[in-house]
């Protein structure tokens, strides 16, 4: 082991502070890790001078036996270089490109007479690719319109010069109907055959207007030759050009040639969207997930992503628009995070599309694998709310009083996000007089948790308060008296803005409106209302049948609450008939309750 460590160091201190890749290699030489640096020297010899709080890290280093590096000019060339490694070699502890299916491209052929169709395998053969759609929706489309436009051959003969000058081939079917304007038999050159091909590439780089002006001077250069018919097939073309140009989502017409990325996370998955407008109209639009396998950085994912959705769509756009900087220069490019105005509104545009599709994703999951939903989302709740543990048991805490009287608490409980209706309590509150909501809940929360401590029952992992800094600081008290305080994990949620607050901490935190953790909180705080409301009516009913009808012999809560029911109020229970008193309690009973307010109201008279 001793040797093993000394090969490294040496190894560390002979590296050079300059850009490049490193791979980390166990005993048997296999590749564990790749990486990019900025400068190798201090990236790698970071792995080895402190201690990790990532167990997956601590792992890693542990296994290093050899190092090799490859240098390059530049940080990004360095994560060129990373990405194409991890692609080849696919280490263990490297993040994962995620990639469901093969996404299908529109290749122009190098050959004569090139062909145009798609396909779903992305050859270095020398063609052109154009892609990869995630849509095929989008890729009918385009084909659909080039085809309208453009008459190509689909054949797959070898029209070299030659081979046409010898007369080896005979026009097809295709010829006949219209749809080939027959190169194999010298009837299309060449040079009028690359003409089209110039137009395709136009219009799959997004490049519209280009193409509708070059047709537009054809068809006034038909026209004015008096060839009507040449130029009402332009302007046919110029038809199909305007109504596919309609179905591009148009941003701005200023905003040119132009990568826009968004980046979302959840737990060990991270989402980034690609968007890529040109002359104004978004022509492109992709979403990948990456795996991470150590405590890579939101910044170190999104530059691994902006190299490899760049390198996958041959994109040189001089301006990336991007959430926040990420750890990436890339050449010839400036890297924008827009406040407002239009860009703002395309990275909201790409952030509303890659949150969608890590939804479908989460949602794809979920149904597989329930568990996976549990853990994912306690993992991010004890993200969000700064907690030590996953929150398996959650219990959440309300106070309810109706004037003044009846003062009642009520306590919801959560298990594994989800109620646990069976473990709701409610109570009376029994030293605090009057409407205090502070004292109240200082008194709930100590017989809470004096009677956990009593039975060793197990503390929740997060005990949630409904309310503001006043409510939680009188728990806080309770928590003190009782040893508790550091012990479990307590906020106050208050109602107007969500506002969650923390001990010792005056300034509350703000979760995402639309994130899961909120809505849990919401949803506890939403079951300790109804639970404590319920409780809380049934008190004050239970009060207004004793005060009223408990006086009458031999009258029961039961019947005094059937009265109730039935006639709405005492009052109307007083001026009723004995006939219909009986109908809803019985002869006997109604005898009682009709002699007791006849003889009430005889006293009642002067």
């Amino acid at each position: 082991m001793a040797t093993q460590n000394e090969h490294l160091r040496q190894l560390i201190e002979r590296l050079p502070d300059t850009p490049g890749v490193y791979q980390f290699f166990n005993a048997e030489a296999h590749i564990l890790y790749i990486g990019k640096a900025k400068n190798l020297k201090r990236r790698v010899s970071s792995y080895f001078n402190k201690n990790h709080d990532n167990n997956r890290i601590t792992m890693l280093v542990r296994q290093i036996c050899d190092i090799r590096t490859v240098l390059v000019e530049t940080e990004y060339d360095a994560l060129l270089l990373e990405n194409n490694l991890i692609k080849k070699y696919q280490p263990r502890y490297n993040v994962n490109l995620k990639d469901d299916k093969t996404y299908p491209w529109i290749v122009i052929r190098k050959e004569h007479y090139p062909r145009v169709h798609y396909t779903r395998r992305h050859i270095r053969d020398g063609s052109t690719y154009f892609g990869p759609y995630a849509s095929p929706v989008m890729i009918s489309t385009v084909l659909e319109l080039i085809n309208g436009l453009y008459k190509l051959r689909t054949c797959t003969l070898a029209l070299t010069p030659d081979n046409i000058a010898k007369k080896k081939f005979r026009v097809c079917l295709e010829y006949h109907v219209g749809n080939c304007l027959g190169p194999c038999e010298g009837r299309q050159t060449e040079e009028e055959y690359d003409l089209s091909i110039a137009g395709i590439r136009d219009i799959l780089k997004g490049n519209i207007n280009t193409v509708i002006r070059h047709v537009e001077e054809r068809m006034n250069a038909h026209a004015a030759t008096y060839a009507f018919e040449e130029a009402q097939r332009c302007k046919e073309m110029l038809d199909q050009l305007q109504r596919y140009k309609g179905r591009s989502v148009i941003v701005h017409p200023t905003i040119h040639n132009v990568d826009v990325f968004s980046f979302v996370q959840e737990g060990q998955a991270a989402f980034v969207n690609f968007v890529h407008v040109v002359n104004g109209a978004i022509i492109h639009s992709f979403t990948i997930e990456l795996r991470k396998k150590l405590d890579e950085s939101p910044e170190e994912l999104l530059g691994i992503a902006i190299a490899e959705l760049r390198q996958r769509y041959n994109s040189n756009a001089p301006e990336l628009i991007v959430p926040f900087i990420p750890e990436l220069e890339v050449p010839g490019a400036t890297l924008t995070v827009p406040r407002i105005g239009d860009k703002k509104k395309l990275l909201d545009l790409s952030e509303k599309n890659v949150r969608y599709f890590m939804k479908e994703k989460l949602d794809q999951a979920d149904k597989l694998n329930p568990e996976h939903r549990v853990e994912r989302l306690l993992e991010r709740m004890k993200t969000d709310l700064r907690l030590t543990e996953l929150p398996y048991h959650i219990e959440c805490f309300d106070n309810s009083n109706f004037q003044g009287d009846h003062a009642v608490s009520a306590m919801s409980v959560f298990r594994n996000g989800r109620p646990s209706k069976r473990e709701y309590r409610h109570f009376n509150i029994k030293t605090v007089q009057g409407p205090d909501d502070f004292a109240s809940m200082e008194e709930v929360i100590y017989r809470r948790y004096k009677r956990v401590l009593e039975e060793h029952q197990p503390l929740p992992q997060l005990i949630v308060i409904d309310g503001g800094k006043g409510q939680l600081s009188a728990a806080l008290n309770s928590l003190d008296k009782l040893g508790l305080r550091g012990k479990v994990g307590i906020i106050g949620i208050a109602k107007r803005l969500e506002e969650i607050y923390y001990p010792g901490d005056s300034l509350p935190l703000y979760l995402d409106k639309k994130g899961e953790t909120l809505k849990i909180l919401q949803h506890l705080r939403d079951e300790v209302h109804r639970f404590g409301i319920t409780h809380h009516r049934k008190r004050r009913s239970k009060a207004l049948v004793k005060t009223e009808l408990s006086d009458i012999k031999g009258i029961g809560e039961a019947t005094a609450s059937e009265l109730l029911r039935h006639f709405r109020s005492v009052k109307r229970i007083r001026e009723s008939s004995l006939e219909d008193l009986a109908e809803v309690v019985g002869q006997a009973k109604a005898g009682l309750v009709h002699a007791y307010f006849l003889q009430a109201g005889t006293q009642d008279e002067p």
